[in-house]
């Protein structure tokens, strides 16, 4: 066995709007060898709290983080707590698109307007092929109400970087953030007329996931509910043209989902809204790596579709290539499953499986997952690794892929091969993102998967 590491690293975020205040305590665990002595100061020389008060005609927040003196960045690799504490923000804009539609409603009728007002507006920035992003495409509304728009409220949460065409015409969508963030969004078409657009949630990415190009970036920040909400507004408003009507969302961008929980419920509310976006609950499907807390959460407070991306059938292969799993060990995942999903009718889990060479794809896998998730309500997607620099990973083939999912197949298993999409552009799952200098820790490979990863031993 390998040395066991660990790091802490504390930061604080305060943001301020006209609704709420955000605290964000981070605990960040990455990898220090525990006989060696070290202290927050020690891993960053010349630390400093950096304290920077950045403000907006439409937004203000005061951050707090751990720097270097030579960079103001910082990476996480942990947990985030969130505090939320109401507080009423000064000489700044709401954000429209952050706003559930009781919320939505609230704020018009608290700027002196009826209700009718509410959903007009409404209608026009989500539905009737509108889309809005300025004042000047609300036609149709009372004068004084735009006036009072043009003061009050902002349209946008992104700005457009650029768009990638990748050769099977998968769209890769830049978008850059007021921080100067950058995240990516896929816009998936489909012959059948089930065009799909994947949503980041997050900046980066605090799981770690050792095939994941993003876990490389460790976390940067959530997304607001807003700049997820965004995402799928902007892929109708540039793409319904060229690709056609976009009817599924998935949260597989970037980030874990549920590690974001609160803007993740709040954005796919909005998403669903049947006078607004109106996608359907079961056309939205969250992913998660398997927080097991969350998770619950979830599925009692939505009616959106759930992803868990299991990807082994063992602990000791988990908690290696999916490091949430030394925290929720996958029979407590699965039981937690298998007990809540008795109380939601016609409803059915998707397991994705990522398939890696000489890790997961052996035919004892194929059957010790049918023992995993027998009792389960469930569809199984096999996904094959989309290669990325850095991986000292290896996509199954395709004879294999078949041979295993056949395995399940035969066992009464719904199972499905999901082709890469995008990979000529980073865009396919496991691909996204810009991992820079900072980046999480490789983990130690497990002796007998060494040898099938090329590394010496």
């Amino acid at each position: 066995m390998g040395s066991m590491w660990m790091m802490r690293q504390v930061s604080i975020r305060v943001v301020a709007s006209t609704n709420s205040l955000l605290l964000s305590n981070s605990i960040i665990t990455s990898q220090f060898p525990l006989s060696f002595s070290f202290s927050f100061s020690s891993f960053y020389p010349k630390s400093q709290y950096l304290i920077s008060l950045v403000s907006s005609s439409h937004r203000h927040s005061l951050s707090t983080t751990a720097a270097s003196s030579s960079s103001s960045s910082s990476s996480h690799f942990g947990d985030v707590e969130e505090i939320e504490v109401s507080k009423n923000g000064s000489n700044s804009k709401t954000l429209l698109k952050g706003l559930t539609y009781s919320e939505f409603e609230n704020w018009v009728q608290l700027q002196g307007y009826r209700p009718g007002q509410a959903l007009m507006l409404w209608k026009r920035l989500y539905g009737n092929y509108i889309w809005a992003h300025h004042i000047d495409e609300l036609e149709g509304l009372n004068k004084d109400f735009k006036k009072m728009l043009s003061e009050n409220a902002e349209f946008k949460a992104l700005s457009l970087k650029e768009i990638l065409t990748a050769s099977d015409g998968t769209k890769k969508i830049l978008f850059t953030l007021e921080d100067g963030q950058v995240i990516e969004t896929v816009v998936i078409p489909c012959d059948r007329g089930r065009t799909t657009v994947c949503v980041s949630s997050q900046v980066g990415c605090a799981m770690n996931c050792q095939f994941c190009y993003t876990g490389r970036m460790g976390l940067k920040r959530h997304l607001t509910a807003a700049e997820i909400v965004e995402q799928a507004v902007f892929a109708r408003r540039l793409l319904t043209s060229e690709v056609g009507s976009i009817t599924n969302v998935v949260f597989m961008g970037m980030g874990e989902p549920l590690h974001n929980i609160d803007n993740v419920i709040k954005a796919a509310d909005i998403m669903v809204h049947d006078q607004g976006l109106h996608f359907s609950p079961r056309k939205v499907t969250v992913s998660t790596s398997g927080l097991v807390p969350q998770l619950r959460r979830f599925l009692h407070e939505s009616n959106c579709a759930l992803a868990v991306s299991l990807n082994a059938t063992t602990d000791e292969v988990r908690n290696w290539i999916m490091p949430i799993n030394r925290k929720y060990k996958l029979g407590f995942l699965l039981e937690t499953l298998r007990e809540e999903l008795r109380f939601k009718n016609n409803y059915k889990v998707l397991f994705e499986y990522v398939m890696l060479s000489g890790v997961n794809d052996s035919i004892e896998d194929a059957n010790r997952l049918i023992d995993l998730i027998e009792g389960i309500p469930c569809k199984i997607n096999l996904i094959s690794f989309n290669p990325h620099t850095g991986s000292q990973f290896q996509p199954t083939s395709d004879a294999k892929m078949i041979e295993f999912r056949n395995v399940l197949a035969e066992a009464g298993c719904t199972v499905f091969l999901r082709p890469s999409r995008g990979d000529d552009q980073m865009a396919a799952c496991g691909q996204l993102g810009n991992p820079g200098a900072i980046q999480a820790p490789l983990l130690r490979v497990p002796k007998q998967f060494q040898t099938a990863l090329n590394i010496s031993v």
